[in-house]
């Protein structure tokens, strides 16, 4: 896929896109002979992944060093896999956070909202 498919398949901007390539984030699988990036299937669920991240406040570094660990889960064992095991839940442990702080944030404007409405 050319770089506006993913872009309208991921609602990522086409600016967005270039950044991650430009920041070695997610760097397209191919390039045209014209130059153009071409994305698989697979970097556009990455893309999604990424794209989960960003509302959350993960940094980019963050970001690469999720994907770095679920890229290098498969085909491990042992004290390897503990390893990444471990460094994965530790990502699951910040997403936890910050879901539980956007929850915070929508109760309050849940409570403002009905403030607002009963008056």
């Amino acid at each position: 896929m050319q770089i506006g498919q993913v872009a309208e398949r991921t609602g990522l901007s086409l600016h967005t896109l270039r950044h991650y390539d430009d920041v070695d984030l997610l760097r397209p699988s191919a390039r045209s002979e014209g130059g153009f990036r071409l994305y698989t299937e697979g970097d556009v669920a990455r893309l999604m992944v990424i794209r989960r991240m960003k509302p959350l406040g993960f940094t980019l570094e963050q970001m690469r060093e999720l994907l770095e660990v679920t890229d290098a889960l498969p085909g491990t064992s042992g004290a390897q896999e503990a390893e990444l095991r471990a460094r994965l839940a530790e990502f699951v442990r910040l997403a936890e956070d910050a879901r539980a702080r956007m929850l915070e944030r929508v109760a309050m404007a849940e409570e403002l909202l009905g403030v607002l409405r009963s008056r």
